[in-house]
């Protein structure tokens, strides 16, 4: 949501979008830093999902055998599941539909999978996970044909990526949840609410969809209120020489990739302006 109002009031960057409204892809410069940092963030989500378990050495009452170390390693699993079947749902669907090949969007797929089972990582079976990816490529997908129908422009894609798959995510977790799995990794509080699908009732379900409200309203009204007051002091956005330069060749003073003979000349440009 933070972006959502990001991108909104400061409206699409420059040639996203030509003049009979078709979309224009602007590519980045280097796929394979795009695959690096993705590499990165994979690794780093078995950080943020089976890390977040305050301990290991913490026995069930089901038997010594088993404990928090079962929760971690089928944490583990769910996430790997979900962000790899999405990745390949996210290929494979793209290839359809687009008619090439795209490593830049099986990357954001794989993210996406991840954004959608961190939420239930640790109360779901692997299966369920299977199936959060799946769906959570076509959530992005679908997200990111909505936004070019309506010319909304986000280069990170971080609004589809985070608020529609995040969302379906919260959603996911309300339908999955497994009652065995609640209670052992929230001890102590029984009768917890637990999947529609897995006999617990609309009432996790219900919580969920009032939570994913309260984001988008809490977010709304701060972020959104902070984004127009930076776009009135033209806080938020260079100008459209700089835009079109490069922020390279006007923040840093020459271009990052790609030397031409044509760099000097662009530079009294930018200063006559």
């Amino acid at each position: 949501m933070l972006t959502l109002w990001g991108a909104l009031i400061e409206g699409p960057r420059i040639g996203r979008f030509d003049h009979a409204g078709r979309v224009v892809t602007l590519r980045g410069h280097s796929g394979t830093l795009v695959v690096l940092g993705t590499f990165l963030l994979w690794f780093g989500w078995y950080g943020f999902n089976p890390g977040s378990f305050i301990n290991i050495s913490k026995s069930y009452e089901s038997g010594s055998y088993y404990g928090q170390w079962s929760a971690i390693g089928r944490t583990a699993v769910t996430t790997t599941l979900a962000g790899c079947t999405a990745a390949l749902t996210t290929l494979f669907g793209k290839r359809l539909l687009a008619g090439h090949w795209n490593v830049t969007d099986v990357c954001n797929g794989l993210l996406g999978g991840f954004a959608a089972i961190t939420g239930g990582c640790s109360v779901v079976d692997p299966w369920a996970a299977v199936l959060c990816g799946f769906v959570s490529a076509w959530v992005l997908i679908g997200c990111n044909k909505l936004a070019e129908k309506l010319h909304y422009d986000d280069p990170l894609e971080a609004t589809q990526l985070h608020g529609g798959c995040g969302s379906w995510g919260i959603i996911f977790t309300a339908l999955f949840a497994k009652e065995a799995y609640v209670n052992e990794v929230y001890p102590g509080q029984p009768g917890r609410p637990y999947g529609l699908f897995m006999g617990g009732g609309a009432r996790l379900l219900a919580a969920h969809i009032v939570q994913i409200l309260v984001i988008v309203a809490w977010v709304s009204v701060t972020m959104g209120t902070l984004f127009f007051i930076l776009h009135k002091l033209k806080l938020l956005r260079i100008s459209a020489e700089e835009e079109m330069a490069g922020m390279d060749m006007t923040s840093h003073g020459g271009l990052a990739y790609v030397y031409t003979d044509h760099e000097d000349e662009v530079k009294k440009q930018l200063g006559a302006v």
